[in-house]
């Protein structure tokens, strides 16, 4: 019988960031989402450029193939990774992926955040996320849902990412 675990392997990433007004006259960076840099007064706080899309997705797929979480392989306290473009985590998640002989084979994402209204920036956030990780824009997913005005999300105060993806090998 075939070890179906050496076939196929699911990994969950999640993400959250505060959110306060953008710099110069707050502490926010500029709000970069799936590699977009999206028109709004407020902007992550984080050391790295704060795109919580791009660390959910670096985390299902080190997730999925056991490895150390972002945090671990990019920590908050290094320098080098002050500003970071999160698209470097995301190609070295996506390079430990293929070391293991596994090739992505869906991903699906839920971003949740009150402000801004996210539908205009799906198709080309999906894109870059494709891109990224050099596959068909088919089979990226990303969906945007809000808090319904409950807790800090709700409040704009932050934005939460879920993902989980699906790897295969032949």
């Amino acid at each position: 019988m075939m070890d179906m675990a050496h076939i196929f392997r699911i990994g969950h990433g999640y993400d959250l960031h505060r959110l306060e007004v953008r710099r110069p006259a707050g502490k926010g960076r500029a709000f970069v989402l799936g590699g977009v840099e999206i028109e709004h007064d407020r902007g992550p706080i984080a050391h790295s450029d704060g795109d919580a899309l791009l660390h959910a997705v670096t985390d299902a797929l080190l997730g999925a193939i056991g490895e150390p979480d972002i945090g671990q392989l990019f920590p908050d306290h290094d320098l080098r990774h002050e500003s970071q473009d999160s698209r470097v985590f995301l190609e070295e998640a996506i390079k430990r992926v293929r070391n293991q002989g596994y090739q992505l084979i869906n991903l699906d994402a839920t971003v949740i955040c009150e402000k801004p209204k996210l539908s205009v920036y799906k198709e080309l956030m999906r894109a870059n996320v494709a891109a990224g990780l050099g596959v068909e824009i088919g089979q990226i997913n990303i969906k945007a849902k809000t808090h319904e005005g409950v807790d800090a999300i709700g409040r704009g105060e932050a934005i939460e990412v879920h993902c989980v993806v699906l790897l295969g090998r032949d």
